[in-house]
């Protein structure tokens, strides 16, 4: 798996929760889901339409009502649900639950495995506007997911970033599983 269907894949808030989810063993209706998932509805079925496009989730033929499917991973969707449990294992408690919920969290980690510069991450994500990841570089550094330092060596001096505690510890389960 590369950056982008990393960056894809964590769009939606809840579609690495769903797919760790499945992965333990939920079954794939949506009732059952949604119970275990703790969203909302609207925020829940934009996941699981979400998850289908990207080919990661189908809907279980024969199973179901016609508005209400139940769904099943793909073989492709059981490999991502693999990285989403271990990233969720790597998420010290249920308050950091809501940064992994966030769109560029997961991505900006699995970069800042060593020291980068702002530019150097911009570079690696892509799409991300620079608006987007100076809020996701403030936020996961006041989590401490993320330490910040400048070197005064450099000219001129810039912040470098580097994924620490559990940010560190979600960037090695996103290594160990694409890597």
């Amino acid at each position: 798996m590369d950056i982008d269907m990393l960056v894809k894949l964590t769009t939606r808030a809840w579609s690495l929760r769903i797919l760790a989810l499945m992965h333990r063993g939920t079954p794939g209706r949506q009732a059952t889901l949604l119970a275990a998932c703790g969203a909302g509805r609207t925020s829940f079925s934009h996941s699981l339409a979400h998850l289908e496009k990207l080919r990661l989730l189908e809907r279980n033929p024969g199973h179901g009502h016609p508005l209400r499917p139940e769904f099943r991973l793909t073989t492709e969707g059981a490999a991502m649900a693999r990285l989403a449990d271990r990233i969720e294992a790597a998420s010290p408690g249920t308050e950091e639950a809501a940064l992994l919920r966030r769109a560029w969290t997961v991505p900006v980690l699995a970069v800042s495995r060593e020291p980068r510069h702002f530019s150097q991450i911009k570079g690696q994500l892509g799409g991300i506007t620079d608006r987007a990841l100076s809020q996701s570089l403030k936020t996961l550094t006041a989590a401490d997911w993320l330490e910040r330092w400048v070197n005064p060596a450099g000219h001129p001096p810039r912040p470098v970033y580097r994924a620490a505690n559990a940010g560190a510890e979600i960037s090695r389960a996103v290594l160990r599983v694409t890597g």
